[in-house]
């Protein structure tokens, strides 16, 4: 079994030495081979490499940013990707049940199977959790403009999402999907492949990365009062006693606003204009599953 291993050095708010970083993988993998990350978009520029080189799979240790760049270069290989989670909200990690202490994801990989699941793609750039348009997307974009100073992590984000909460105003969307069309108004619009953006906030909780399926979660547009008591329920498995989200199951959409349209994949913010086409590509990517996934 020949292992290519990517670390980004940087990612997470736990900080340890490449020596520590090395440790851990090559005690686990004393076969491999690897590379830390340098820049922005390295670690698809490895994981592609890795592919053409024959690697069986290529582990990432990093957080979603450096996850969803070597995914993008593993799309329809035979080359699987293992994940260590090293981030802060490890969505992809959590949905696959990988453990979120460092040293543990390395001896979970040892006995780790790969199982062919979905890829999203929103106007041909791949997702591989959740993308969405509404507020979620209008915070991912103020986020990424906040992070240009330097200031990361949950504080900060749950102070924007606080602030856009109380001035963001939905947008009407023409929606089409399953051979019909809707005129949605959503506080937002959600394309599930996996149930969770991270940090056990569960979006869609019956959703699955495997049933060649979207889950599109719709979030009404109601009172804050109303989402505010409805909020701890998305930490739950099943539990929506509010009806502040109407699900819907489809392959693929067409969402046409006229304007601007600011979406995400996977939290890396997005626009486009006018049109915005969401579909689903079955079995596209092998992932790295722990046993009793």
């Amino acid at each position: 079994m020949k292992t290519f291993i990517i670390i980004n050095p940087i990612s997470g708010a736990r900080r340890m030495d490449t020596q520590t970083l090395e440790r851990a993988a090559l005690v686990n993998f004393p076969q491999a081979n690897g590379a830390f990350t340098k820049h922005a978009g390295h670690a698809t520029e490895l994981a592609a490499q890795a592919a053409q080189n024959g690697y069986d799979q290529v582990i990432v240790a990093g957080g979603d940013g450096t996850v969803n760049e070597a995914a993008k270069a593993l799309v329809g290989t035979q080359t699987a990707l293992g994940i260590v989670p090293k981030g802060s909200g490890n969505g992809l990690a959590r949905e696959l049940g990988m453990p979120l202490m460092y040293e543990e994801a390395w001896t979970a990989l040892q006995k780790a199977t790969p199982v062919a699941c979905d890829v999203g793609q929103a106007n041909g750039e791949y997702f591989f959790n959740l993308a969405g348009v509404g507020i979620e997307a209008e915070i991912a974009k103020m986020f990424a403009e906040h992070g240009k100073s330097g200031v990361r992590g949950k504080w900060p984000y749950f102070k924007l999402g606080a602030k856009a909460v109380f001035t963001y105003k939905p947008k009407t969307l023409q929606v089409s999907y399953n051979g019909k069309e809707d005129i949605l108004t959503p506080l937002t619009l959600v394309f599930a492949n996996g149930t969770q953006y991270g940090s056990n906030f569960k979006i869609a909780p019956r959703a699955s990365l495997t049933d060649g399926l979207f889950d599109m979660v719709e979030v009404l547009p109601v009172s804050k009062f109303k989402l505010a008591l409805a909020a701890p329920t998305f930490f739950s498995k099943t539990f929506r006693p509010f009806d502040v989200t109407n699900t819907q199951r489809t392959k693929e959409a067409l969402i046409r606003y006229d304007g601007e349209i600011v979406y995400h994949l996977d939290g890396e913010p997005k626009t486009v204009q006018n049109e915005l086409k969401i579909s689903l590509l079955p079995k596209a990517l092998r992932l790295l599953v722990p046993q009793g996934y």
